[in-house]
């Protein structure tokens, strides 16, 4: 049908108004999309908290989804359908997503000990991440992953939630500013470190590849409780797979401890170990964690700065830390702070009460749009678990420890440095980063 000169005038100025996006598979990987691009992405662990975190992703509409990846097709399968990603594209095996060209960006929440096998290799492949705290499992996997980073440029969001927290932000300025005085002390929740497990096999779920699940760690028998991250116990308590609590919450209050101090780019100087040497339980059947955690609670740990600010490990809240300096003393809490006194505080979060931040996933994608850095960016992340993982290491190894921060390997203990790696099963290793 033949169109008049108004209804062509009508359609063009129509299709100027609304944004063309495109994909992003005309691009270079790693690089800076244009304000008319796509991003495309894809997750890699689809369970408890990486579903909503991507769900939270692709809710912004500069991204689309590509595909989904889960060891358990029924669960990559239910988020497939939630956000329109056809059956061809949703695999168990996180090696085909990062092959895929029009894969820009990739949401990983998988258990910890597939961190670094799988970001590292995305990394290379310039594929920018979204990962969920704890970014690795070792310094080892840390370095590596670092070094891939660099290379290609990519944009790294640790899921450090609570950096894009009002009241978390606010807080740790709070303490940079000097609103305290200078810091004499901090607290600290005390963590508990992994322990170890041998749960009896029970049958596979239809759909669930187990030998995937195990990937990197030696295989073994399926047990719903060891699925799980938090069961009877679940894989967050156990050595091969997680950093415990160390780790699960102790990623969120150390990295609030890091952020107030001004310590995102470097570490602890000194661990002090007080108490025998950790020897963890080993769980061979479904039970509760007090035991676990009772014993793994020890022994107790205080570490230094190079500034002297000791951190030690007591009660506090397992979402951030006490600060205590010269004009008084605050708590960061999961989304609040207080003070003592009371004003303190009040008064800093009235004088800021124009500030705004984006959720985090908001500030990831915002992030490779700009070439800007992350809130959780990828080397504060590596901070944050760094310290986890070489409190853990005293533990075991039971005795005090000196660590340098710039080489990220322990001062004269040989024994100590064997811990900032570990044995990977053939074909599911890290990618040497040269």
């Amino acid at each position: 049908m033949k169109q008049t000169r108004r209804e062509w005038l009508t359609m063009t100025a129509a299709a100027v108004a609304v944004p063309m996006f495109i994909p992003r598979t005309v691009f270079a990987q790693g690089q800076r999309p244009g304000a008319n691009e796509r991003l495309g992405v894809a997750g890699i662990g689809v369970g408890r908290q990486g579903a909503p975190v991507l769900g939270n992703i692709l809710r912004d509409s500069r991204t689309t989804a590509i595909c989904v990846c889960d060891v358990w097709k029924r669960r990559a399968d239910e988020v497939a359908v939630r956000h329109n990603v056809s059956p061809e594209h949703v695999y168990q095996d996180y090696r085909k997503v990062i092959e895929r060209k029009d894969v820009d960006a990739i949401m990983m929440a998988t258990p910890e000990h597939w961190r670094g096998p799988i970001c590292v290799g995305a990394a290379l492949a310039g594929k920018h991440l979204y990962i969920e705290k704890p970014i690795t499992l070792t310094i080892d996997d840390g370095k590596r992953l670092r070094t891939a980073a660099a290379k290609t440029g990519i944009k790294v969001q640790c899921g450090s939630m609570q950096r894009s927290m009002l009241p978390n932000y606010l807080g740790g300025k709070f303490i940079r500013e000097g609103k305290l005085g200078k810091i004499t002390e901090v607290i600290a929740a005390n963590y508990e470190s992994p322990w170890l497990g041998a749960l009896p096999g029970e049958p596979i779920p239809e759909g669930l590849d187990w030998d995937m699940w195990c990937g990197p760690a030696e295989p073994v028998p399926f047990n719903q409780q060891l699925f799980v991250p938090r069961g009877n116990p679940g894989w967050l308590s156990f050595r091969p797979y997680s950093g415990g609590e160390m780790t699960g919450w102790g990623t969120h209050g150390f990295d609030e401890i890091q952020n107030a101090l001004g310590m995102d780019d470097t570490g602890p100087v000194e661990i002090l170990v007080e108490g025998e040497k950790l020897v963890p339980p080993l769980y061979d059947k479904p039970e509760s964690r007090e035991r676990g955690d009772r014993l793994c609670s020890q022994p107790r740990l205080v570490y230094r700065y190079a500034n002297g600010i000791k951190v030690t490990l007591d009660r506090s809240n397992r979402g951030g830390g006490i600060f205590i300096g010269e004009h008084g003393r605050a708590e960061i809490f999961r989304n609040r702070i207080t003070s003592n006194p009371a004003e303190l505080a009040e008064n800093y979060l009235k004088e800021h009460a124009d500030v705004r931040l984006p959720s985090h996933e908001t500030d990831w994608v915002n992030c490779i749009y700009e070439d800007k850095k992350p809130l959780g960016d990828l080397e504060t992340g590596l901070r944050t678990a760094g310290i986890c993982h070489i409190l853990s290491i005293a533990r075991y190894v039971g005795r005090s420890l000196k660590w340098d921060p710039i080489k990220e390997e322990f001062i004269d203990d040989a024994e100590a440095n064997t811990w900032l790696q570990r044995e990977e099963r053939k074909g599911f290793e890290t990618p040497v980063v040269g």
